[in-house]
This record gives C-alpha cells, structure tokens and sequence, in this order.
C-alpha cells in the first residue's frame, strides 16, 4: 500500500511540471506497474494460459469493477457526472481496435478445419500442430507491431496537439470542472524537484517487482491447495490481488470524504461533476502496450506467448467493450450506468468460476512443443 501511495503522490508531482493530460498518462503507466510486473513473471515462469487469462482479467477489472464503483459513487450525489470529451470519443477506438485485435486470431482459429488428421501427424487435429502454432505467433508479433504503432500515436495525438502551447491547455469545450482544475495545477509549486521524483519513482518499480513476485509466489500455493480453476484464478483472483492495495486506498479515501460530507464538516469537499474514467485509460494502456510488449518480450525470451486467446475470454471482453462504450457514448455517466457495469462484472466473475477453460487453446499456449504437451496431458483441468 505505501508503494501505491508514492506511485500516485510522484504521479501527481510530475503532473504539475508537465500538465493534467501528461501526468495521467504518467500516473496510469505507474498504477499499471503492478500488474505489468506480474505479467511478466507469469511470462517467465511459462505459466502462458494463466498469463493469457490475468491479461483478459486485468482489462475485465479496470473495464467494468474499478470504473462501475468510480461511477456509482461519485455520481450518488448529482444527477450526472461529465467525462474528458477528446479522451472519451478516442478512447471508444482504442478500445476497440484492442478487442478486436483479440477476436481476429480467435476467429481464424475457429474457421480453420478441425478435421481428423492425416496419417503421421502430431496433434490431436489438423488446426492443433506446431506449424499452425508457428503461424499465430508470427500473426501476434505483427499484431503487436501495429498496435504499439496504434497507442504510440493516440498519445502523440492526445499530448502534443497541433498548436503551440495546446499540450497543457485543456481542449476546447472542455467542462468547467475540467478548465479548473487544470488551472489549479498551473497554479500549484511542486513539492519535489522532477529529477528526484523520477529517481523515487524507479525505486518503487524496483520494489513493486519483488513484491509481485513475492505475490506470486504465494497465491501458487493457494491455487495447487484449492479447487480453484485456473481461468478463474487468472481472469479474477490475480488481478483482484494486484490492485488490492490501490483498492484499499481508494476505499480509505471515499470513506474519510462521505464520513466528512455525513457530518457537514467544514473541510468537506463539494461533490465533483467530473467522473473518475482513468481505470478504463489502464485497460486501453494493458490492451495496446503491455499486452504487444508481453508478445514481443516473449519473442525475445523464446517464450511462445499468441494473440490466441480463449474464445470466452474474447467473448466477455467484447461484451465489456460493447457496455463501456455504450456507457460513454455522450461522455456522462450516472450511478445507475456504474450499477450496470458492476453486474456485469459479477456475472462474468460467476461464469469463469464454473468455465473448465477451452482445451484447444490451452494446448496451442503450452510451454513445450505440441507433441509434447499432449504426451504430458496438458489439456482440460482435472
């Protein structure tokens, strides 16, 4: 938790050097850290289904669970809230460009013949052989090329707007709230010099890596103990776990200000127009950055990690997808929009707890050649 803590305070001071929009992105690749950090000792220890279903997980959580709650609590005291209207309409793409990044090579998985094999070959069927496993992994570097290319120039798009000046100006039509807390930064004097909180900054990824593994380590105990699946494990448990302590945080802080409006209290702060959206700017940054990044990390590791996810995976994700943007298609949201958008999570939480997984997929993203993990029984859990 104190980690979290100065992730979001040096966030907050490079912000005041560099403008509300550039800071965010700082603080949102910083609140990634933790999960990104885990993602990629999963990627190390070739545990690629799992890392596959903490990736879907972590989009699922800053999709629907972080934004939802954001929504439901600070709109219970207005009757609407207003979101970033550029981040907002942009975001819709980023969105989903990323899902369906991920439904592509589900799809063409699909549609390739799962006829019975000729005689000689390995695998269980034609679509599941090494060859074809070569195929997506050439098909999610490229992928990942593009996207990286994708979240590259959104950020230019979305920092260094054409203009002089216009990267610490907040954008046209902006809401008031929006303008005035802006120029509350402006106005604001740091408290640490930039160089300094830089240097801080690295240290907690340092140690936000050890904690990580640490986490790791002693959650595979859990999951060899229990009769938990491991696609709810990864799709819910493990992203949970990583963002626990920015949790904690946030639910610390929502209870202090309700406990300090509850009693009238002179340092209590209005309530904000201004929604809470940044969870869903981390599941477009998990989408487009560090899920290529794990790709071509991977490529580099030779780590087999695919864009081969598993159809239900792919299938809630859109789902999420389709709500989110339908949620911020005018840019304003309300409590009972954050309401939705909890229960869909808990459905989809619900559902992954009963899902064996798909076997294809988990053999198509073993570690070891195909032979070899069908020898090995790598397939459905028992």
């Amino acid at each position: 938790m104190p980690l979290e803590k100065l992730f979001d305070w040096g966030g907050e001071q490079l912000a005041m050097y560099c403008g509300e929009d550039l800071g965010d992105l700082i603080i949102i690749t910083l609140n990634n850290a933790v999960e990104a950090t885990l993602a990629i000792i999963l990627l190390f220890k070739c545990e690629l289904k799992l890392l596959q279903a903490t990736v879907s997980g972590v989009v699922l959580l800053h999709l629907l669970l972080i934004p939802g709650t954001a929504f439901m609590v600070g709109g219970a005291r207005v009757w609407e809230q207003t979101l970033h209207p550029t981040r907002s309409q942009l975001n819709h793409t980023l969105l989903t460009i990323g899902i369906l990044a991920l439904l592509v090579p589900a799809a063409f998985f699909a549609a390739i013949d799962h006829g019975m094999p000729p005689p000689g070959a390995e695998g269980t069927d034609q679509a599941i052989n090494d060859d074809i496993r070569d195929d997506f992994l050439k098909m999610g570097r490229g992928f990942s090329v593009i996207l990286l290319f994708v979240y590259v120039c959104s950020r230019f798009y979305l920092h260094d707007p054409p203009g002089e000046g216009n990267a610490f100006q907040p954008p046209a039509g902006a809401p008031a709230d929006l303008v005035a807390k802006e120029r509350e930064l402006r106005e604001a004097d740091p408290e640490i010099n930039p160089w300094a909180c830089s240097l801080l900054l690295l240290l907690c990824v340092g140690l936000m890596g050890a904690t990580a593994e640490w986490l790791v380590d002693s959650v595979e105990g859990v999951r060899e103990e229990s009769n938990i699946s491991e696609e709810w494990f990864g799709l819910i448990l493990l992203p949970i776990l990583s963002w626990s302590a920015d949790g904690a945080i946030t639910l610390g802080f929502f209870v202090r200000m309700s406990l300090k409006q509850y009693f009238k209290l002179a340092d209590a702060p209005p309530p904000t127009t201004i929604a809470e959206a940044r969870a869903i700017e981390l599941s477009i940054q998990f989408l487009l950055f560090w899920m290529p990044f794990l790709v071509l990390l991977g490529w580099w590791a030779s780590k087999p990690v695919s864009v081969l996810f598993d159809l239900f995976e792919v299938t809630v994700l859109i789902g999420s997808c389709f709500l989110v943007n339908y949620v911020t298609a005018d840019s304003k949201t309300n409590w009972a929009e954050g309401t939705m958008m909890i229960s869909l999570y808990l459905m989809i939480a619900l559902s992954a707890w009963f899902y064996p997984g798909q076997p294809e997929v988990r053999i198509m993203n073993a570690c070891t050649g195909i032979a070899d993990a069908l020898v090995n029984g790598v397939g459905p859990e028992e």
